[in-house]
C-alpha cells in the first residue's frame, strides 16, 4: 500500500507547483510531456489538460475506455469548482462524516473527489485549467499528475517545485 499523503502536503504541492504563464501551447507540451512518460512506462492512462474548460490535449493509450474520459470530466470538475486536486478534496472529506457528495451538495455523476486531477495554476493569478489522469488507483493517479508538473516545470522553466 502506498504512503499516505498528509492534506498539508497536498496543499503544499498546489502552493508550489504553479506556473508563471499557461497558453494553449505550455498546455499542448505539458500533455506531450505527460503521454512521453505513460508510454514510457505502459501505462494504461488517459490524459487530459485543459484552460478555462477548453479541452488542449487529451490521449488515451491502450488499456483505458471511455469510462476513463467520464473519470477525466468528473475529476476535473472538481478542480474547477474547489480550485483543489480532486485528490485533496476526496481525502479532505473526513471519515464517519457526511460524503464529499453531501457535504457540497454535488451529483456524483458530474463530480468524482478521486486522484489524478491537479489544477494549472498561474502565478498571480491563481488557478486556470487542470491536467488529469485516468486508469490508475486514485493515489498513483495524483503521484503522476504531481511528477508530470514538477518534471514540466523544472525543463520548461527551470523550477525547481519539489
Amino acid at each position: 500500500m502506498p504512503n499516505e499523503i498528509t492534506l498539508s502536503e497536498l496543499l503544499r504541492q498546489e502552493a508550489v507547483l504553479t506556473f508563471p504563464a499557461f497558453d494553449n501551447d505550455t498546455a499542448i507540451d505539458l500533455g506531450t510531456l505527460a503521454l512521453g512518460i505513460a508510454r514510457e512506462r505502459t501505462l494504461p492512462v488517459a490524459i487530459d489538460v485543459s484552460r478555462n474548460r477548453q479541452q488542449l490535449f487529451h490521449a488515451a493509450l491502450a488499456g483505458t475506455s471511455p469510462d476513463n474520459d467520464q473519470w477525466i470530466a468528473r475529476k476535473s470538475a472538481v478542480v474547477y469548482r474547489f480550485g483543489h486536486s480532486s485528490f485533496y478534496m476526496g481525502q479532505s472529506t473526513p471519515p464517519g462524516g457526511p460524503s464529499f457528495y453531501d457535504r457540497f451538495m454535488v451529483d456524483p455523476k458530474e463530480y468524482a473527489a478521486h486522484g489524478g486531477s491537479f489544477p494549472i495554476i498561474v502565478e498571480g493569478t491563481g488557478p486556470v485549467g487542470a491536467i488529469t489522469i485516468s486508469g490508475l488507483p486514485q493515489q498513483a493517479d495524483h503521484e503522476l499528475v504531481v511528477e508530470i508538473i514538477a518534471r514540466f516545470l523544472d525543463q520548461r522553466f527551470g523550477k525547481k517545485a519539489l
